[in-house]
């Protein structure tokens, strides 16, 4: 349901799989390749988000800055949970966005201490000329160590002619509950070439220590190809 004006901005109510302000941010910069890879070793830890969540995108205030807002209740847990997120666009060629989070998975009457947790999430990335630059960092800090995640991404795209370009991508996932202690690894390279209505792009993904280990079984390459038309 969404109730949006001008003067008042969007209010939305997510009746099920509704994403929290920070995750609407909470990208990385390389656009989540360890999403790619089919596993549920890697994940990028967030705010809560889901079932009955409430989120509120502010009206414009300031030319170049845009807010939003989203509530969790509490449900089965012990506390409701919150995000908000800034996204500024002021200057030419340059988006920077900031999304804070917290999250609660410890249900009521579950004894033990409960997993709170806030998700931060800052990404930049300027366009000067046939060249863009992005960079971004993830922290979840939670009360329970293992449960720590740190995340740094960056990406480079270069558009060499208004046919051919090329992008080269990677993120650096960093847990607490690594029991090898090593860092999950993954970079992207992606060209692709257009001539006319049609679309040619190449794509070799790697991806190291997928389970934080240095297991040879948790290494992965992925090659692809993708053709495209448009009429």
């Amino acid at each position: 349901v969404t109730i949006s004006s001008d003067a008042m901005g969007t209010l939305k109510f997510h009746g099920e799989g509704g994403d929290s302000a920070q995750n609407a941010v909470g990208d990385t910069a390389a656009g989540n390749i360890w999403d790619n890879f089919d596993t549920a070793a890697t994940v990028l830890k967030e705010s809560t988000g889901g079932d009955n969540m409430i989120n509120y995108t502010l009206p414009t205030l300031v030319d170049g800055v845009a807010l939003a807002a989203s509530y969790t209740p509490a449900g089965a847990n012990d506390e409701s949970s919150n995000a908000y997120s800034v996204v500024y666009t002021g200057i030419e060629g340059l988006t920077a966005s900031y999304g804070h989070g917290s999250s609660d998975s410890q249900s009521v009457g579950a004894g033990g201490t409960a997993t709170n947790a806030d998700t931060t999430s800052m990404k930049v990335s300027y366009v000067y000329g046939s060249v863009t630059l992005a960079y971004s960092d993830h922290e979840h800090d939670s009360n329970t160590d293992t449960s720590d995640q740190d995340a740094k991404s960056m990406k480079i795209s270069y558009t060499v002619s208004d046919a051919i370009s090329v992008s080269y991508a990677t993120e650096e996932l960093d847990s607490n509950a690594a029991v090898g202690n090593q860092d999950a690894e993954y970079s992207k390279i992606v060209g692709s070439y257009t001539s006319g209505g049609m679309t040619v792009s190449a794509n070799y993904q790697e991806a190291d220590n997928i389970d934080y280990s240095t297991s040879n079984l948790q290494d992965k390459e992925y090659v692809g190809l993708s053709l495209s038309f448009a009429f």
